[in-house]
């Protein structure tokens, strides 16, 4: 991965601002984050590699505050996931809810839904504390 602002391949994945320029990781729009190479700050594509560009003008980073409270207040229903785009896993909590719900009446169906909330509280506190730090895209969330 290279910083947009300059450049510089980044020494390590967890890096969160670039050596060389100090700019934060992912800010800038000079430079492919994939190749390194210099790109039209307008493009949507790098012609040197063909990924899209992600330029901080078209894309609005989540919020980690928004996406934690979220889970563990409304992670039952996998809330914080949809919000986040991981939609796969908000389908599945959303699912095992409603069955835990329909269920809930023989008393199985309490324990899943449970569990479920305990699941939602968990992925909140782990977004809070930074362990979950990236959304659907792979962005990192705002603090």
């Amino acid at each position: 991965m290279f910083c947009k602002n300059c450049g510089e391949q980044y020494q390590t994945e967890e890096a969160v601002i670039c050596v060389k320029c100090g700019t934060a990781k992912g800010q800038g729009v000079n430079y492919c984050h994939h190749c390194g190479k210099p790109v039209n700050p307008e493009s949507a594509v790098c012609m040197s590699c063909g990924v899209a560009l992600k330029n901080a003008s078209a894309y609005q980073q989540k919020s980690k505050i928004v996406a934690g409270l979220l889970g563990i207040f409304l992670g039952t229903f996998g809330v914080h996931n949809f919000y986040l785009g991981y939609t796969k896993k908000a389908v599945i909590q959303l699912v095992l809810c409603i069955v835990g719900i329909l269920l809930s009446c023989i008393g199985i169906g309490a324990i899943l839904v449970f569990g479920i909330e305990i699941w939602g509280l968990v992925e909140g506190i782990m977004i809070l504390v930074g362990k979950i730090d990236k959304d659907g895209n792979g962005n990192y969330l705002a603090s």
